[in-house]
This record gives structure tokens, C-alpha cells and sequence, in this order.
């Protein structure tokens, strides 16, 4: 979704003629180290920012729920009872309704409106956020107990098993459990969360090079299923429990491409936990090392970059005041993440916007803090 997610109260109300019974929100992420290590049980370094979806909505007292999505100008119609697959941003909606009641909690229909300021495709999780609002919208039209870990893990089901993206848990994460002014290092194996803090005086920029990419029917899957046969090949669970040492010792019964894709998994393991040390202890240049070191990894080793995400990461690196850059998201296009000083971030992001060359594509750079998790507003 895109857009201001402000607006939803007022269309609610001129929609419906009253105030909206409830409003929810959620935020889309950026990570700042530990790309594509979630489906592989590791660790991930992610922080919520503030762009987000928000839903204004009521009770129905019948099981359909009915919304109206602000920035594509659509209304999607479906009953609990009888959920069908289609296409498009509906489906997100339907799969949190079928992975809630799979997981046998009752749900009660709901009707309103979404909106939201999360760039679709562009690598922010864009839907995570709106997996995790339909979340508390549920929550809140319904009266179950709202576990921040647990609705993370069916709306990732959801994803999964309706939408057909093999993702991992990160986004879905950081969304739900995501704390204002910190990074998340979070354990995809045991879901457990240590809040971390920004380096002082330093900000976070998104950079978005203005190219877009689909998960489904792309190299996403087939990067998983090469993790999956070189964590077969070891002899592990997943690629979590494979260090560098193990990793070298091993690789000569690997094919290259698969060698290089667990090097990047296990080297990008352990750059995340050298990244949360590196925050705690205020080393704003050694988060940026490893930002640079994780990018280059994802361009070489993991094959997920692309030439727009290269020119926009050298574009950021080259800036005064910029201590690393690298790609965020899945890959194939969208957007980087940047770490800078306070101080210069104004002159950086006017230098990268007028840096980078995207082929008649220009960049839009914006700064983001960290935010909270899924909340309910009201």
C-alpha cells in the first residue's frame, strides 16, 4: 500500500457516516544487517520505521469483512466462512483470516478502510505491514488476546501458505515487536528480541532507487532451496548451525553456486551479531563496515543485487558523513539503507539524489526512525 495513512479516520466517517470503532497500525521495516538469514533460522538486525499502514474500522455482526483500500481506489467483499483464493492486495487480507482460523481462533467480520505511506515492492515490507494491521484488526473486532510473536508467525503462514511467498519470519517480526528508537536483533529460531540502539547522532536513510520487484515466481524460492540443500549437505537443521570454519572445511562437495550461497548466510550470521555488539558499545563505524561488507556479499555471493541497488549503495558510500550503506529487502530492486551522521543528513541525501543515475529513474532518499510495533491507536 501507499499513501497517508492519516486519511482513514475521515474516509471511515464519510463513508459510513460515524467514527470508526477502532484504528489500527503498523509499520514497514528496514534492515540494517542480516539479509536472507531469517529462513535459514538466523539472526536478523531490523528496526521498524515510521511509514506505515493504518486501518479505521467497526464490527460487523456477520462473518464478511468488507474494506476499502484508499490507494489503489479498490473494495475487496469475502466471508470467513467460505474464503476463496483470487489475485492482488486482497489476497493478504484473506490469508490473516485463513491462518487465524487455521490456527483456531474465532474471528468476527469487520468492515473499513486502509490506507498507507509503505512504498510497495521497494524492499520495506510493505506486506508485513498490512499482513500484521489486518492482524489488529482482527484483534479488535474480535476480543482475542493480542501476542505480538504469535500473530507474527500466522501472518507469515499466511504469506506462505496463501499468498505462495516462501518467506521467512523477519518482516512479520520487527512489524509486530518493532520499539521506538531501537533496532531489533531478533532470533528467527526461538523468536526472542533484543532491543538495540541507533549509534548517537547517527540517523537512518532509506534510499529508494526507484526500481520494483515481485517475490512470487522470482529467484526468492530458489535461493531458499539452494539454503536448504547446502544445509542438507552438512547435515543441519539449516544453515543457523553451520560456522565459517564448518562451513570451509565442507564446501568441497558443494557446487559453486550453492558454496557461495551458504558463505553468504553464514558470513551474513555473524556480521548481525558483530553489528548488535557494534551498537551497543556506540561503534557507529563498525556498523557501517559491516553494512558495506554485507552488501557486497549479497552482490556476489547471493547474486540478489541489482545495478540500480549497486549505483545507489556507491552513490551513499562516496557521501561525507555516511559510514555504510548496503541493499535492504529481498533484492532484485527497491531500495538501500544507509547509516549517516545527524549532522550531514540533509547534504547526503540531496548528494545521493543528485548522485545517482537510475536510467531516467530518480531516487528518492528520505530519513527513518525507529518505530513500534502493530499497535492499536483507539
Amino acid at each position: 500500500m501507499s499513501g497517508g495513512p492519516e486519511v482513514v479516520e475521515a474516509a471511515f466517517q464519510e463513508r459510513y457516516g460515524e467514527p470508526a470503532a477502532a484504528v489500527v497500525r503498523a509499520p514497514g521495516r528496514v534492515n540494517l544487517v542480516g539479509e536472507h538469514t531469517d529462513y535459514n533460522e538466523g539472526f536478523v538486525l531490523p528496526m521498524a520505521i515510521d511509514r506505515e499502514v493504518r486501518i479505521a474500522l467497526r464490527p460487523r455482526d456477520d462473518d464478511s469483512v468488507v474494506v476499502a483500500a484508499l490507494d489503489v481506489d479498490d473494495e475487496t467483499r469475502f466471508s470467513l466462512a467460505s474464503l476463496t483464493r483470487g489475485s492482488g492486495w486482497a489476497e493478504y487480507l484473506k490469508g490473516v483470516a485463513w491462518a487465524f482460523a487455521e490456527a483456531g481462533i474465532g474471528l468476527r467480520g469487520w468492515e473499513g478502510v486502509v490506507a498507507g505511506n509503505v512504498p510497495v515492492g521497494a524492499g520495506l515490507s510493505s506486506s508485513a505491514a498490512l499482513e500484521l494491521a489486518v492482524a489488529r484488526a482482527f484483534q479488535a473486532s474480535s476480543g482475542f488476546a493480542w501476542q505480538p510473536a504469535r500473530a507474527a508467525r500466522l501472518c507469515q503462514r499466511a504469506e506462505n501458505g496463501w499468498v505462495g511467498i516462501n518467506s521467512g519470519i523477519m518482516d512479520q517480526l520487527i512489524s509486530a515487536l518493532g520499539e521506538e528508537g531501537h533496532a531489533l536483533l531478533l532470533d528467527c529460531r526461538s523468536l526472542e528480541g533484543e532491543a538495540v540502539p541507533l549509534p548517537p547522532g547517527h540517523l537512518v536513510a532509506v534510499l529508494d532507487t526507484g526500481t520494483r520487484r515481485g517475490l512470487v515466481g522470482t529467484a526468492y524460492n530458489e535461493r531458499q532451496q539452494q539454503c536448504q540443500a547446502a544445509a542438507r549437505h552438512y547435515g543441519v537443521a539449516a544453515l543457523r548451525d553451520v560456522d565459517l570454519a564448518t562451513l570451509e572445511a565442507g564446501a568441497a562437495g558443494l557446487d559453486d553456486v550453492t558454496r557461495r550461497r551458504a558463505r553468504h548466510v553464514v558470513s551474513e550470521n555473524a556480521r548481525t551479531l558483530a553489528g548488535a555488539a557494534a551498537m551497543r558499545r556506540g561503534d557507529a563505524a563498525a556498523l557501517g563496515e559491516l553494512m558495506n561488507a554485507s552488501h557486497a556479499s549479497l552482490k556476489d555471493d547471493f547474486e540478489v543485487s541489482s545495478d540500480a541497488l549497486d549505483a545507489i549503495q556507491a552513490c551513499a558510500v562516496a557521501q561525507p558523513g555516511c559510514l555504510g550503506a548496503r541493499m535492504t529487502g529481498a533484492g532484485f530492486g527497491g531500495c538501500a539503507v544507509a547509516l549517516v551522521e545527524e549532522r550531514a543528513a540533509d547534504a547526503f541525501l540531496a548528494a545521493v539524489r543528485g548522485c545517482y543515475d537510475g536510467g531516467g529513474r530518480r531516487a528518492r532518499a528520505y530519513l527513518c526512525r525507529p518505530a513500534a510495533g502493530a499497535s492499536r491507536l483507539r
